[in-house]
């Protein structure tokens, strides 16, 4: 059986915001490697069309970059919308039913399947899905912006906890 990982950059003050802080090749090194490794990844519409990003090979990007984008590639992608937008390649949009869906998913499914974007962690956290949450704390204080929990924070516990590069941490709950 899968277990949904939602994981993502945050500030000391508890936002998420790709555009605010960047990763350093170090840890764009490691989430390349995570990506690598993950079954899948399952995404909101908003979420889904910024990392569509990594779909077109561009001119200015690194080796890096390159790597990050095969493995977003290679790897099956589930886009959860009532808008029903259209989906890239290896991705299928899920309607209907969320918590049907991602029980079915979780269910066919072996190793760590993504969760990215608040809003989706949210709504898949407040129907008991989520099995672990990964935070990668940034010595970042932004004073806005997206939550990282974007509704009231579930009773957690601290499983780990790994510096992760010189100055990002990754700290790793589990539901209470």
């Amino acid at each position: 059986m899968a277990k949904l990982v939602f994981g993502m950059n945050q500030s000391l003050d508890g936002y998420v915001d790709h555009m605010a802080f960047a990763p350093s090749p170090e840890l764009f090194d490691h989430f390349i490697a995570e990506a690598e490794g993950q079954a899948g990844s399952v995404y909101g519409r908003k979420m889904y069309e910024i990392m569509r990003y990594w779909d077109e090979d561009r001119t200015e990007w690194k080796a890096a970059d390159h790597g990050f984008a095969a493995a977003w590639r290679a790897q099956p992608k589930w886009v959860v919308s009532r808008s029903s937008p259209s989906v890239g390649p290896n991705a299928s949009l899920v309607e209907g039913d969320l918590e049907h869906a991602m029980r079915a998913l979780k269910a066919e499914r072996e190793g760590e399947i993504e969760v990215a974007g608040p809003d989706l962690a949210q709504s898949l956290t407040r129907l008991g899905l989520i099995d672990e949450y990964r935070i990668y704390l940034h010595p970042v204080v932004l004073g806005r912006g997206t939550p990282y929990f974007a509704g009231a924070r579930p009773p957690l516990r601290l499983m780990a906890h790994d510096r992760i590069t010189e100055d990002v941490i990754r700290l790793t709950y589990v539901p209470a």
